[in-house]
């Protein structure tokens, strides 16, 4: 029987980054114009780290019992160690996605913005079927685009709206920054991943592009953010207080560009989250002075 702390191992926390930056970062769009609600960016909140945590959870499942992390070099998966039954780390998963659920009705209700369910139904869906049901999309590629459209586009769009009505030139800026971000620690998480991934049939973009192309793409994603500090920055000063991150990709892309692999990555995965934090939490507070 998994233990308090495998269990918390296997929420994989360092994923936490993912769910608040978006947040975070529309949080401070929807205060750019006026339209901050303290209870219902903790709301947004809660369904993000809800739904993070169960996309893990999940992912752990469906894997585990494919066999994908029968020789994972990461952090410890529940089912592929055999330290959890399946069906347990299912329920929890799905236990998740409810509490996910909940949160965003309280938010579709309070706001009368009853198409957000639909979106919010989109998102559970997208979450269970990354690496789970008959065709994983995950498997065949697609699993950086859909945390780009959920853990950036929808997250940072979503707080936004559901406070102000409204989505803004801004808000679209910053959502794409966290979204380049979010897909960045994915993909950092799949080229470690590459030569398990190959051989358990899981076709990750990663595999698809191979190592030296994977490489270039996570150099690409973290500039992405950075550009959109100097562009929004153009017209709001503050918000380049954004590039503060920039020291903290330094490790990472060294690591990157030196071919670094296996163990030697993990730490790309914490410092691209960390980074990611940092800027949501500079820019947010920048936006949110008017």
């Amino acid at each position: 029987m998994a233990t308090a702390a495998q269990w918390v191992e296997g929420a994989r926390p360092r994923t936490l980054p993912n769910a608040i930056a978006p947040v975070l970062a529309g949080a401070g769009a929807a205060a750019a114009i006026g339209g901050f609600v303290w209870w219902k960016s903790l709301l947004a909140l809660v369904v993000a780290l809800a739904l993070i945590v169960g996309v893990n959870f999940a992912n752990d499942y469906s894997d585990g019992i494919r066999g994908t992390d029968a020789k994972r070099v990461g952090p410890l998966r529940l089912v592929g160690s055999g330290v959890a039954r399946p069906r347990l780390v299912r329920t929890v998963a799905f236990g998740c996605f409810g509490v996910a659920v909940a949160s965003g009705l309280v938010l579709v209700v309070v706001s009368g913005l009853w198409w957000l369910a639909l979106v919010g139904l989109a998102c559970v869906t997208g979450a269970w079927f990354y690496t789970g049901g008959r065709r994983p999309y995950g498997y065949a590629g697609f699993g950086e685009v859909a945390v780009f459209v959920f853990f950036g586009l929808t997250g940072v769009l979503g707080t936004q709206y559901v406070q102000s009505g409204r989505i803004t030139v801004v808000g679209v800026a910053v959502a794409i920054a966290v979204g380049a971000f979010s897909s960045a620690v994915l993909v950092a998480n799949n080229l470690r991943d590459i030569p398990t991934d190959r051989e358990a049939g899981k076709h990750t973009l990663a595999v698809r592009l191979g190592d030296k192309r994977t490489r270039v793409l996570y150099q690409t994603l973290v500039a992405v953010p950075l550009l959109v500090s100097i562009a929004v920055g153009s017209t709001r000063p503050l918000v380049l207080v954004g590039l503060i991150a920039a020291p903290l990709l330094v490790g990472p892309l060294r690591r990157i560009r030196t071919d670094a692999t296996g163990l030697a990555l993990i730490p790309v995965l914490r410092d691209t989250g960390l980074a990611m934090l940092v800027w949501a939490v500079a820019t947010g507070a920048a936006l949110a002075v008017r």
